[in-house]
């Protein structure tokens, strides 16, 4: 009896001692969770792939004789690639990026027309030149595409906003608070006084009166360039009849 009864005490102690230890490495854990390095459920991100997650799977057993025995092991659910994708789009670029871009293009683009009229007025390629649509097709098509970047779902409030359907100054001085919208109207501007300058430029051809100083004016100051044209053929008929007179 003494013998059973000191053994059933033995067994009792290691097995008090063993839950001890359980009991204190469990709230191990749980101080270390607390400090900012949880132990279960910790994700990780590495390069070109990512970690599910890390954790510590807690497998316990119990015996009479053995006591309670937990075992900590570390878990991974598994490893999945991380990849990233990529497609071409327009987001790549800002309407600042885009406005400026084309702002530079669409005036660098026209200033070899108007060289041609200006330094080489009767040049074959010149006149060839200036007779092909081409680079109106091209512009307006240019102008449409910033026209559709720039719209906006105020647009037409804006360009009508009196009670009359008319544009207002102040609206459209909004409107054009956009760089999308300045470019787009830059590239306006740029096709209307090309064609005002082509047609200056075929017109003084045909009537054989100088347009190198109009043509010039149609590129800064595109009516001033139109009227000096129209004076300029007055003046040039006016000397015309006066010489017919005095032969």
């Amino acid at each position: 009896m003494v013998l059973s009864a000191c053994y059933c005490s033995s067994q009792s102690s290691i097995m008090i001692n063993q839950f001890c230890h359980v009991e204190q490495h469990y709230h191990t854990l749980k101080r270390e969770q607390r400090s900012g390095f949880p132990v279960r459920g910790m994700g990780t991100k590495l390069v070109g792939q990512q970690v599910a997650r890390i954790g510590i799977m807690q497998n316990s057993d119990w015996s009479f004789l053995r006591g309670t025995r937990v075992d900590f092991s570390p878990k991974v659910a598994g490893c999945l690639p991380y990849r990233k994708s990529y497609k071409v789009s327009a987001s790549w670029f800002t309407n600042l990026e885009i406005a400026n871009t084309v702002f530079t293009l669409g005036t660098a683009a026209v200033l070899p027309f108007y060289t041609l009229m200006v330094l080489a007025p009767k040049a074959k390629l010149t006149k060839r030149t200036m007779e092909s649509t081409i680079p109106y097709g091209v512009l307006g098509l240019l102008y449409a595409y910033l026209l559709y970047l720039s719209w906006a779902p105020d647009t037409i409030q804006l360009m009508f906003a009196s009670k009359y359907w008319l544009p207002e100054l102040n609206s459209i001085g909004k409107m054009f608070s956009s760089e999308m919208t300045l470019a787009s109207a830059w590239i306006h501007l740029l096709t209307v006084d090309l064609f005002a300058a082509r047609q200056v430029y075929q017109d003084g051809l045909e009537n054989e009166i100088e347009t190198r100083h109009s043509v010039s004016m149609c590129l800064l100051f595109c009516p001033i360039g139109i009227v000096s044209h129209m004076l300029t053929k007055i003046l040039t008929k006016r000397v015309e009849n006066t010489e017919q007179r005095l032969e």
